[in-house]
């Protein structure tokens, strides 16, 4: 599982990057000692919100924007991890999802999943 701390430090340094500063430049805009900000950046640091606020001020981002990206990483390494936490299940190497539910499957409300010779069926997601 990702640690939130550095993917915002992963997200700060791109949005940096992307703008060809450095580091001192936005340290000085943003009012942040250097390495601190170079601390964040790597993820060994877990900033406030204010200081978040200060960083995005800086590079003339909205805070909404910050945390969207951060989100769109989360949500990749989050389905990344799931992958190959899948691909180390034995005989999942060639798993398929059947595009239609199977009448098996169909009858008990699931989706049935092939792993070579084993079947797993996933049943739905229920509110409560």
């Amino acid at each position: 599982m990702p640690v939130l701390r550095q993917v915002v430090g992963d997200t700060l340094r791109g949005l940096r990057m992307r703008q060809r500063r450095t580091l001192r430049e936005v340290s000085g805009t943003a009012r942040v000692s250097l390495g601190y900000l170079s601390e964040v950046e790597r993820g060994q640091k877990e900033p406030s919100s204010e200081l978040l606020a200060a960083i995005c001020s800086a590079l003339d981002v909205e805070l909404s924007e910050l945390f969207a990206e951060v989100s769109q990483s989360l949500r990749r390494e989050e389905k990344l991890a799931l992958i190959n936490r899948v691909a180390l299940i034995p005989g999942s190497g060639s798993a398929r999802v059947s595009a239609a539910p199977t009448s098996e499957a169909a009858a008990a409300g699931g989706v049935q999943v092939r792993t070579g010779t084993a079947r797993v069926r996933a049943l739905p997601n229920v509110a409560a």
